[in-house]
């Protein structure tokens, strides 16, 4: 099954690329790799949430986080198909590297970044399994409470 008709059987769209908040590009083509930038949880333009990911009062829960992961997946598979020529020109997820702002007690950032990690094996398939870092850091930009990056194979 092709990625476009797994993100429909998913109910999931491609959204717009987000537009770079500072001076890059969104994912950048050389040869048969693609590396997207950093992307946030961008829901519509915006950030959902933001602040510190842990446990208690004022911090963003670990499962909130999780499904914000997932959110910077679907923005970064965007971001890639965009420079790939179409998401159905990716042929395997290479790498992934998720940040996740932590509290400095939490460490959980494995389980969070498995947000983003679930969703691109759900969109790619085995072809979605793939090497990753999972890092916690003290702030993102915007405050963000994560931010994914990946690199991916396309078809020359």
């Amino acid at each position: 099954m092709s990625a476009s008709a797994r993100l429909a059987e998913l109910g999931l769209a491609l959204p717009p690329v987000a537009a770079p908040v500072a001076s890059y590009v969104p994912a950048v083509r050389d040869g048969d790799l693609v590396h997207t930038s950093g992307q946030l949880p961008f829901t519509d333009g915006a950030l959902p949430l933001t602040g510190k990911v842990g446990q208690g009062d004022g911090l963003v829960d670990p499962e909130t986080a999780h499904q914000l992961a997932r959110t910077c997946a679907l923005n970064a598979i965007a971001a890639a198909a965009s420079a790939a020529g179409g998401v159905d020109a990716i042929e395997r997820v290479v790498k992934v590297v998720g940040f996740v702002a932590s509290d400095p007690a939490f460490t959980g950032q494995p389980a969070v970044v498995n947000g983003a990690s679930e969703l691109l094996q759900a969109v790619f398939g085995e072809a979605g399994r793939h090497a990753r870092s999972a890092v916690g850091v003290a702030v993102l930009p915007l405050d963000s409470p994560v931010e994914v990056e990946i690199v991916v194979r396309v078809r020359s």
